[in-house]
């Protein structure tokens, strides 16, 4: 789909594996902190000094094109609709991807590997204080970056337009704040399990299980929003993302998600990986794909 960060994130991810899976924790460690010294310098300092200095207006362009206009989320007529989905995915797949190597925002996927290499979501009942800290601090700071965006669109904190355009001051604030809250949500997340399944031994449906089994196959569930939503609610397919309310949509939502819990705890009990996750671990490590363990049966 348009826009979408999926070619953006296998880019990114490529690109570090080949450059990072097999480096040292201590060159992984350095370069985290330089990460982290490009994403404030770079991408948070010039909105951060907007915010401070009080020129919001000097940052951001209010007669840009929205997003979802942009990316034709209306359109119609199909093929111009891929033309669109076309060149706009190539260009945040070849163009922005690369340059977050500059900006700072490979960041997140390096704390992914240092907790990766740590089983810190495989065993979080190991790394309790850290998850506690990182869901605390990560939410926090991403909810106060957000609130200057949030009051200004409901109207309470007035401000230039440009400061609320996709390229203003608070967007560029949200958005890296947002990046730190994703850490918070995830350590969050880690921290419920963990205590779901120290709970005694209960009957009724495998919920922890059919949960965990979207997680190893999270890219193969992603991609597979994208199939069921597309068709259904863009212009160019039946186009009922015109017709449908909040609450429609929400139970939409939820319906599409329940299907890919269906599915993803389906290939769990089979003892298979998601198709996206194969791929991506071919394309990752080369040649065939050793069977991974999990509990008592191998993954493929």
């Amino acid at each position: 789909m348009a826009g979408d960060i999926l070619g953006y994130y296998g880019m990114l991810s490529l690109l570090l594996g080949r450059l990072f899976l097999r480096r040292s924790d201590r060159a992984l460690t350095w370069w985290i902190r330089i990460a982290a010294v490009q994403l404030v310098l770079v991408t948070a300092g010039p909105a951060l000094f907007a915010v401070l200095d009080g020129g919001l207006g000097a940052i951001g362009d209010p007669g840009a094109e929205p997003g979802y206009v942009a990316y034709a989320s209306g359109e119609e007529n199909w093929l111009e609709a891929v033309g669109t989905r076309l060149s706009t995915g190539l260009l945040l797949t070849f163009g922005a991807a690369p340059l977050s190597l500059v900006a700072g925002g490979y960041v997140i996927f390096l704390l992914g590997f240092w907790a990766a290499r740590r089983r810190v979501l495989e065993e979080p009942g190991r790394h309790l204080p850290l998850l506690r800290r990182t869901a605390v601090v990560g939410i926090a700071v991403g909810w106060l970056g957000a609130l200057p965006a949030a009051l200004a669109h409901v109207g309470v904190l007035r401000v230039p337009d440009a400061a609320q355009s996709e390229s203003g001051a608070l967007t560029a604030l949200r958005d890296v704040t947002g990046n730190v809250a994703g850490l918070g949500y995830v350590a969050a997340i880690a921290l419920f399990a963990h205590w779901w399944a120290s709970r005694p031994p209960r009957g009724g449906l495998p919920v922890v299980p059919a949960l965990a089994a979207v997680g190893k196959r999270s890219l193969s569930c992603y991609l597979t929003h994208s199939l069921l939503f597309a068709p259904v609610l863009a212009a160019w397919g039946l186009g009922l993302g015109e017709h449908l309310g909040s609450a429609s949509m929400a139970l939409f939502g939820t319906a599409v998600w329940l299907v890919t819990v269906a599915g993803a705890y389906a290939l769990e009990r089979r003892g298979r990986r998601g198709p996206a996750e194969t791929l991506l671990r071919r394309l990752m490590y080369g040649g065939a794909v050793q069977p991974v363990a999990t509990g008592s049966r191998a993954v493929p």
